[in-house]
């Protein structure tokens, strides 16, 4: 059985909707299939002085929107998934953007490497500073991902993103 799950841009009505459908549908019941969680997150930072690393200059931002676009492929012997999703989020105060995907029932995916591939890529959309917006990593999907077997949560982290000023400064960063 394959099950293709498309989110989009949804009205601030919507989410909370389907958040709840989503809560009462996965509610997990004794004797059923595991539960996972999965995460995917990552920062975004102003690289003040244009050289694609960060500084001592280099601060992170807060406001900045990013698109998040992820395939996971989910194979056990009871079943074989397919969850595909495209959403943007944006940074809280400390340039980290964050999705949790809520339950994914069936899915050992802390246990066996095989039992779930993921694909996920993060690109900027939108910078929340004037004094930074011109996009220097404009895109990512190298990722490495945490496991935790005793919660059975997986957390991909994707590197990180950043914008640059339109003019590099000359007296703090050098030629």
């Amino acid at each position: 059985m394959r099950m293709v799950m498309i989110v989009t841009r949804m009205t601030q009505l919507q989410v909370p909707l389907l958040v709840m459908l989503l809560s009462v549908s996965c509610f997990p019941v004794r004797g059923r299939m595991p539960i996972s969680q999965i995460a995917v997150m990552g920062i975004v930072y102003c690289d003040f002085c244009s050289n694609n690393s960060f500084s001592r200059h280099s601060y992170f931002l807060p406001g900045a929107d990013v698109r998040i676009d992820c395939r996971f492929e989910a194979v056990s012997a009871e079943m074989a998934e397919q969850i595909t999703f495209s959403v943007t989020r944006t940074t809280d105060r400390y340039g980290v953007y964050r999705l949790e995907i809520p339950e994914v029932e069936g899915i050992r995916c802390a246990e066996d490497e095989s039992a779930l591939s993921s694909s996920c890529q993060a690109s900027l959309v939108r910078s929340s500073a004037a004094s930074c917006n011109i996009p220097g990593h404009k895109w990512t999907s190298n990722e490495f991902s945490i496991k935790s077997k005793q919660t059975n949560m997986c957390i991909y982290s994707l590197n990180a993103l950043n914008f640059q000023p339109r003019k590099r400064d000359i007296n703090l960063c050098g030629n």
